[in-house]
């Protein structure tokens, strides 16, 4: 089976570089509880993180000094939680490096809680005038309470629309909020990872090693100067065997994950600014790694990750049709911004690249074992194709955005003399759910509940991320640990049923 891709239309929208900092997470897992019902009704409705929009400067002709700026969407966000325990919260913010302001989102949920009780006060007292509008009245009493409830309505507008205003500032502070984080997760930066595994050891050579930039030109792979002239620097295209590997690849990963229970899917590959944001990615701040689309309010994906977690957007999913495992091609594009220098050259850091990915939806108390058996799966393939490679538990710093633990898959490549990222896989809990509007509603307990009562309430599922195969940095590990002395590169066996047979890349002038 091989995988065909093709890009068709005829209007093309002008790209603009946009910054993908994972956006900051919220709360989830036991760290953060669930609520079902909301904990004010006007200020928050299920929904998402981070697109914010701010109403456009050339049209505002208002001189309020008080002009917010207001999501288009709001994450289910529990304040409560964070408001009881922000002792918890405020060391998880400095674990992180988190730029996000407690005080502020404190401050602000109080104001709120306060002007709330006031709306609903005044609601009250405009129902007593109304109820006593019915009744018979002498023309002076039925004028006095007539310019009572004038005056009421006239105080409740303005206390709604502060409501409103706070309700909007609020969800633009608490949605940079990181996630909670596992306690297990090593604190500080990337050099305070630790390694849970080692899995082989680094191939040994009796011949000079050549990276696989080298490779690719002498095996006629690659052709990343034409690449740059059609394109710009960190595009490629791939010829002859490379071709064929990529799609032997693709079609070993898929078919690796199908074995295991996974869903295939293809996905858009350009989605809505707030898909993005909701999973946890900022598309149009600054130093972003996301392609937005200018004069639009679309982006595309840096990961099928996105459009994955979007597919159950809004749904409330039965519990028996938990878990729910899909594996996901695409295509990926980033701006790598300010990413350069030997160390990411070639095929390791380009703008755009094919990619496997792996996404389940599942019940809060299975997030962590799945988070297991996805770390497991990734071990399992690399280990298949005969790398040497060690799997590291990402301390604090290097999180992103949603996750609350991540594993990463780094395996050695010996061309470029150091180990290279090939995978990731994050257990994200409610963070992104509580942001795409995905819940499920638990199975009742009881064979047949009484008369009158209500199902039992939704909870968010936890989503979780994997990746089965970056095609480009797989291309380099087996490029550069599979080299031979004559120059040629030997498959590994697994992917040789997915490539027609083929065994050996040879240089040209010595093929038969």
């Amino acid at each position: 089976m091989v995988l065909h891709c093709c890009f068709t239309g005829t209007t093309l929208h002008s790209l603009k570089l946009a910054a993908i900092p994972y956006f900051s997470r919220t709360l989830t897992s036991r760290l953060t509880p669930y609520y079902p019902r909301p904990l004010f009704p006007l200020a928050v409705r299920s929904l998402s993180a981070a697109v914010v929009q701010t109403a456009s400067s050339s049209s505002a002709t208002s001189t309020d000094e008080y002009q917010v700026v207001k999501p288009q969407w709001k994450a289910a966000i529990d304040f409560k939680w964070i408001r009881d325990n922000k002792e918890s919260v405020a060391v998880n913010i400095k674990n992180r490096n988190s730029n996000a302001n407690l005080e502020i989102v404190l401050e602000l949920y109080e104001k709120l809680l306060s002007v709330q009780k006031e709306v609903e006060k005044l609601r009250a007292e405009r129902n007593a005038v109304a109820n006593k509008m019915k009744g018979k009245l002498e023309p002076s009493e039925r004028q006095k309470l007539i310019e009572e409830g004038k005056n009421l309505k006239e105080e409740l507008v303005t206390l709604e629309e502060d409501l409103l205003k706070l309700t909007d500032e609020l969800q633009q502070e608490a949605q940079s909020i990181p996630n909670m984080t596992h306690p297990d997760v090593p604190l500080g930066g990337e050099d305070s990872s630790t390694v849970r595994k080692m899995v082989g050891k680094p191939a040994e050579f009796s011949f000079a090693v050549k990276d696989h930039v080298q490779l690719g030109k002498e095996l006629d792979l690659f052709d990343f100067d034409a690449a740059a002239e059609v394109s710009w620097s960190k595009f490629y295209y791939l010829k002859n065997e490379a071709v064929i590997l990529e799609m032997g690849l693709v079609n070993w990963a898929v078919s690796e994950a199908m074995k295991r229970g996974f869903t295939p899917l293809t996905t858009p590959e350009i989605v809505r600014s707030s898909v993005v944001e909701k999973c946890g990615f900022q598309p149009r701040g600054t130093n972003t790694q996301v392609y937005s689309i200018e004069n639009s309010d679309q982006c595309l994906i840096g990961t099928a990750e996105i459009p994955v977690g979007g597919i159950h957007m809004d749904s409330i999913l039965s519990e028996s049709s938990l878990p729910l495992k899909y594996v996901a091609f695409s295509h990926c594009f980033r701006t790598e911004a300010g990413a350069a220098g030997a160390a990411t050259r070639g095929l390791y850091r380009v703008h755009q690249f094919s990619k496997v990915e792996m996404f389940i939806l599942c019940r809060p108390d299975e997030s962590d074992s799945y988070h297991e058996e996805l770390i497991e799966i990734e071990e399992e393939l690399f280990s298949s194709l005969g790398f040497h490679f060690k799997t590291l538990d990402m301390a604090s710093e290097d999180l992103g955005a949603p996750a609350y633990r991540k594993f990463d898959v780094e395996a050695w490549m010996p061309g470029l003399g150091r180990y290279g990222e090939i995978s990731s896989a994050s257990n994200c809990t409610d963070y992104q759910s509580r942001r795409l509007g995905i819940r499920y509603r638990p199975e009742s307990s009881s064979a047949s509940p009484k008369k009158g009562k209500n199902a039992a309430p939704t909870q968010f599922v936890h989503t979780l991320n994997a990746t089965a195969c970056a095609v480009p940095r797989m291309i380099v590990s087996l490029l550069e640990n599979f080299q031979q002395e004559d120059g040629s590169v030997i498959i590994p066996e697994p992917l040789r049923p997915f490539m027609g047979g083929l065994q050996i890349i040879k240089p040209k002038h010595i093929q038969n």
